[in-house]
């Protein structure tokens, strides 16, 4: 599959990002991460979310559950998971196959 990458979060954490040729937009509060995602959304096909952003987003981020584009992942920023992401990503798996994993 092509198509372009993108990460949002604080700007320590997308820095590493940034280096491996990723799109990063930095956003200091769920408020600037929403609307960096509603303007970049048809251009990335993976959009990666830190978990303190995700978190707060979680009702904007459903109206992407039901498209194929783009995939929203949550990752964990610089200070470290907090487990919201591994949540997230068992949710949808468990959404995609229909059993409780």
């Amino acid at each position: 599959m092509q198509g372009k990458m993108a990460i949002v979060g604080d700007g320590e954490s997308i820095t590493v990002f940034k280096a491996a040729g990723v799109d990063a937009f930095p956003a200091e509060d769920e408020n600037k991460a929403r609307e960096i995602i509603r303007k970049i959304a048809k251009e990335y096909k993976i959009i990666f979310l830190t978990e303190e952003l995700s978190r707060g987003n979680a009702q904007f981020l459903k109206r992407f559950d039901e498209e194929p584009f783009p995939v929203i992942l949550t990752i964990p920023s610089k200070n470290g998971s907090t487990g919201y992401g591994e949540e997230m990503l068992k949710s949808a798996m468990e959404r995609a196959l229909g059993i409780i994993i």
